[in-house]
């Protein structure tokens, strides 16, 4: 407080002897009697401010702090533009902890005096008590601009720095003061914590132990203390800190959640779960206790509970992708796939492209029996790298979609999975025999005989294998000694119409024509044995098949396609290996833009007949409007392998290649058509295409 200015020469002598008498008695501690004189003095000089000004000083040297506001003020009244005696104001409310008023009195001080710049000390101080640090530490640096040795400002800032989360700049300050003084140093252990926040744990624990030497109950300290420890790695000093702490403060639960990661690292399982336990009980929100304890439980492989703790995580942070990994992992691990699949596809929706979650997702489909979806995911992994785990799960998936596939008498497909299979290497003698079933049901038997013997090379104790390998030996014997009794002769089979072009520019615009009638001479199959029962009915059953076939023929051209279909597949049943009727079929799906009963038709038909051009042709025109072109140009190019001349497998394959942009191999192809082709209004516009190319 100001209290020891002298009184001015306007002073009454009356007033100014017993202010003086006051001055006296305020020196000798007598508070009471000086201000008894004051007033005496007002009664005199009420006008004179230095009166009130002492007054003021001795009432709050008293504790008598609101008479002192209230001199104050009527100091204020009387010099309204005296700077100190806002400071006071400002020194009485911050004893009283009034710090809105003081910091108020304490600006109205800087206004009027800027130069005084102590006040930014004053200032300062009230900031840091309302734990506005930032500001505070403006303040104090203000302040130490001008007295750059003031110890206590230096200390108070590297205070301040520290509760501002500023840990580097508070280790700076600290450092100055302690390199300055060490002596005389007495914040160890807030120079310790400060270190610790900046990561030199080493340094950390050098000021805390000191710290700790000057009190040893300094909870903090050795709280602080052991999570250095514990960063070092030096788990034995961090579980002693840990204990002391304890023993001082049982119910102090904020820090048990440090403490149970050190019990963790320490491989003690179960008293890590117990601390988290008790943390979680105060703090339920905090989602790291749920994660860590699901590590712990997962690391004692109780998956159930690991699971239970990352549920718990996720409903506190939905978007963790971490813990959705981990719920992935363990639900796979526990055989639960549904819901392993559930999360790897939500992993999958923020990470498209995270290679390891596909590679678990395609396992887990495997599991699920869902083949042809890890099929194609695995397809798609091997397409990113090759993976030889990945490489023989999709050889087996193949060969179990096939299996359920060949169950369901879907033969074309499972063919098509078996032979994908085999081409891979596949080890599963089921894959040949599967296969050598299909290619029997065809009527393509060629190649069953190697496929039986190669699945009961691969599976001898498989006896249903070597079974039916036994049973087509038998069957072919059967059928070769019976052909060569009966000598039959053969009779032309009726083909489809060839197909025409069309001149869109992509291969699925190349239509083949209506099926055809599939009338032959009208001539019996002749027969040049007696004419025995069984000879009468397989007469009886080709004119049986040829009537069905004539129906369909005529049902296509009236556009009963449905009823078309089913007369073809009623010829079907009588000579299931009819080429040319599969073709019908497939070409009426097509039309009606069901690719997929096209495609599985038209395999049919080349599997009954391998080398049957048009059955090649019109599947490859299905994959193009698909937009498999590699597919599709394999298609044409066995087309061409089987008939040089076929003009329009020229064409298609050209399409193909401009649709790959490469300009080359359709320009070549093109010409390749006009070659063969016979049909004169194609030649303008294959042209145009050419020099279009060109």
């Amino acid at each position: 407080m100001l209290t020891g200015i002298p009184a001015t020469a306007y002073m009454p002598p009356e007033a100014n002897s017993l202010y003086q008498q006051a001055c006296t008695l305020e020196y000798q501690h007598n508070f009471d009697e000086a201000i008894l004189k004051i007033q005496e003095a007002i009664k005199i000089a009420g006008e004179d401010a230095l009166l009130y000004t002492k007054l003021a000083g001795l009432l709050a040297e008293t504790d008598r702090y609101d008479e002192a506001i209230d001199a104050y003020n009527t100091v204020v009244k009387l010099r309204p533009d005296d700077a100190f005696v806002y400071i006071s104001i400002g020194n009485i409310y911050e004893t009283q902890s009034k710090y809105i008023q003081a910091l108020e009195a304490y600006n109205q001080a800087l206004k009027l005096f800027p130069q005084y710049k102590y006040n930014y000390l004053n200032i300062a101080n009230v900031e840091y008590l309302m734990n506005d640090y930032n500001a505070a530490i403006e303040n104090y640096t203000k302040f130490l601009e001008t007295y750059s040795n003031h110890r206590e400002a230096r200390e108070s800032l590297a205070n301040a720095y520290l509760s501002a989360n500023k840990p580097d700049k508070a280790v700076a300050e600290y450092a100055k003061l302690y390199e300055a003084e060490p002596d005389k140093f007495k914040f160890n252990s807030n120079y310790g914590l400060a270190l610790f926040q900046t990561e030199d744990y080493a340094k950390a624990v050098e000021f805390l132990e000191k710290a700790i030497e000057q009190e040893p109950d300094s909870l903090s300290s050795h709280i602080s203390l052991a999570r250095s420890y514990q960063e070092l790695n030096k788990k034995e000093e961090a579980l002693r800190q840990y204990e002391i702490v304890f023993n001082q403060a049982p119910n102090l639960h904020s820090i048990r959640f440090d403490y149970a990661n050190l019990l963790a690292d320490m491989d003690k399982n179960g008293e890590a779960i117990a601390q988290y336990k008790i943390y979680a009980e105060h703090y339920p929100e905090d989602v790291r206790t749920f994660k860590n304890m699901a590590i712990v439980y997962k690391r004692l492989n109780d998956y159930d509970n690991t699971i239970a703790n990352y549920e718990k995580a996720l409903m506190l942070d939905g978007k963790d992708l971490g813990v959705k990994k981990e719920l992935a992992t363990c639900y796979h691990m526990k055989k639960d796939y549904a819901n392993a699949l559930k999360y790897y596809d939500e992993v999958l929706k923020a990470e498209p492209d995270n290679y390891d979650i596909k590679v678990n997702k395609a396992i887990a489909l495997h599991a699920e029996e869902k083949y042809e979806d890890a099929i194609a995911l695995y397809k798609e992994i091997l397409s990113q790298k090759e993976n030889p785990i990945v490489d023989s799960n999709l050889t087996e998936a193949l060969v179990s979609q096939g299996k359920i596939d060949l169950d369901l008498k879907n033969y074309s497909k499972a063919a098509d999975e078996f032979e994908q299979a085999i081409s891979r290497g596949a080890k599963d003698g089921f894959a040949y025999y599967g296969l050598a079933k299909c290619y029997r049901v065809s009527g393509t038997t060629d190649k069953v005989g190697e496929l039986y013997e190669k699945a009961v090379e691969l599976s001898p104790e498989q006896k249903i294998f070597s079974d039916e390998y036994a049973d087509f030996i038998a069957e072919t014997n059967a059928a070769s000694a019976a052909s060569a009794a009966a000598g039959t002769a053969s009779t032309d089979s009726p083909a489809a119409t060839a197909p025409e072009a069309s001149s869109s520019a992509v291969p699925a615009a190349v239509e083949e024509t209506a099926p055809s009638s599939g009338t032959t001479d009208g001539k019996l199959p002749s027969i040049s044995v007696e004419n025995t029962e069984e000879n009468v009915v397989a007469v009886a059953n080709v004119d049986k098949s040829k009537d069905f076939i004539a129906k369909g023929d005529e049902n296509y051209k009236k556009d009963n396609y449905d009823k078309a279909i089913e007369n073809y597949k009623e010829a079907l049943k009588i000579n299931a290996n009819d080429e040319e009727t599969l073709l019908k079929i497939g070409n009426i799906y097509k039309m009606q833009d069901d690719n997929g009963k096209a495609l599985d038709f038209y395999k049919k038909a080349i599997f009954v007949n391998p080398d049957y051009a048009d059955g090649w042709f019109n599947l490859g025109l299905v994959y193009a409007n698909d937009n498999n072109i590699s597919k599709s140009k394999e298609c044409f190019e066995k087309v061409i392998s089987l008939d040089a001349e076929y003009a329009y497998a020229y064409y298609a394959l050209a399409i193909a290649f401009e649709e790959e942009d490469n300009k080359e191999e359709a320009v070549k192809n093109y010409r390749s058509f006009l070659k063969y082709n016979k049909d004169t209004n194609m030649v303008k516009v294959v042209e145009d295409r050419i020099n279009n190319l060109q």
